[in-house]
């Protein structure tokens, strides 16, 4: 099994970082690459069970499934069930924790999966930095973009 991590700080507070991860449909808002991204069926973007079909740029279509979605903790955990990617059995958690002397947030992407011997380098140099910290810095960008609004 691989395991990859990224973290970074977000100058923004936990509930507003969270109120754009939370929803498992709402990916394509803030993952970049994401041409769309809907929720299969008619099941809400914060039920456990809940399948989103990603259409990526690079890689076409992903489909994942929401495993855990904790409001208290601030983390969702999710898999990829069905994918081009060369990586099988993907599980990846993303969680905030509060920076309490600055009002930020921490957040961290941990991911693990397998991969042929052929792949396993390249896909565990990818993940962290062209998936997870884009997306950190995307998420900064909203969130500051917000801001200024207000």
């Amino acid at each position: 099994m691989i395991h990859v991590m990224a973290s970074s700080i977000i100058p923004a507070s936990v509930s507003s970082v969270w109120g754009l991860i939370r929803d498992f449909g709402a990916l394509g808002n803030w993952l970049p690459g994401v041409k769309s991204c809907v929720i299969e069926g008619a099941d809400p973007g914060d039920r456990v069970g809940a399948i989103r079909r990603l259409e990526m740029g690079d890689v076409g279509m992903i489909r994942e499934q929401l495993l855990a979605l904790s409001d208290v903790d601030h983390a969702v955990t999710f898999s990829i069930i069905e994918s081009a990617l060369p990586i099988r059995n993907y599980r990846s958690t993303i969680s905030l924790l509060p920076i309490t002397k600055s009002d930020h947030t921490f957040i961290q992407w941990r991911g693990q999966f397998e991969a042929s011997v052929e792949h396993a380098a390249s896909m565990e140099a990818r993940m962290p930095t062209e998936i997870y910290q884009p997306a950190f810095d995307r998420l900064a960008g909203i969130l500051a973009s917000l801001e200024t609004q207000s």
